[in-house]
């Protein structure tokens, strides 16, 4: 309880019945109203939710990861919708999750054996609550490597949607970084 309702408690015991009274009407629905609008009512802050989206993005790019180093595309494609599109650094469109799992399943057993992935940094807005747009730059690392390469650098967009509250990719695009150099 406040100070300030203690202090009005024990000033209605040494005051007439009256003035107990009053205080009694004005101090037993303050305590009732600071009760609700205590910290069990409260509802979560848009900061506190947006927190929790980014850990569980950050799960998500955890398992994704996880995956690509197994080179489990069953599991690479379950962190998409079922409607998602995937364009690779080379341009190969892969739509559906069953399509990017076919086509996952392709890299990974022959051009992609063995990689992991290294993310260098990353953006990510809420255009809406539901709705995430994350700029990554990152590579694909070969076996033995620990540092990305200037060929292998790129930089990819990714479309997150959380539905029924858990966060899936909708869609990806990958571009490998060649910056253009001055006219001559």
């Amino acid at each position: 309880m406040s100070r300030y309702l203690n202090r009005m408690i024990s000033t209605a015991r040494r005051a007439p019945r009256w003035r107990a009274a009053l205080v009694s009407m004005v101090a037993v629905p303050s305590i009732a109203l600071g009760a609700a609008a205590g910290p069990a009512a409260a509802e979560p802050s848009a900061s506190s939710i947006q927190d929790r989206d980014l850990v569980a993005l950050q799960e998500l790019r955890q398992r994704q990861d996880q995956a690509w180093a197994r080179g489990d595309a069953r599991a690479y494609a379950a962190l998409y919708t079922s409607d998602a599109d995937v364009v690779t650094f080379n341009g190969d469109h892969l739509s559906t999750r069953a399509g990017i799992e076919e086509g996952m399943g392709y890299y990974f057993t022959t051009y992609l054996r063995g990689t992991r992935l290294l993310q260098r940094d990353q953006r990510i807005r809420f255009p809406e609550p539901d709705l995430a747009v994350i700029v990554r730059t990152g590579c694909v690392l070969w076996p033995g490597e620990t540092a990305c390469t200037e060929e292998a650098l790129s930089v990819n967009t990714n479309v997150a949607v959380k539905r029924h509250g858990r966060w899936l990719y909708t869609s990806f695009q990958n571009t490998r970084i060649r910056p253009l150099g001055p006219a001559t």
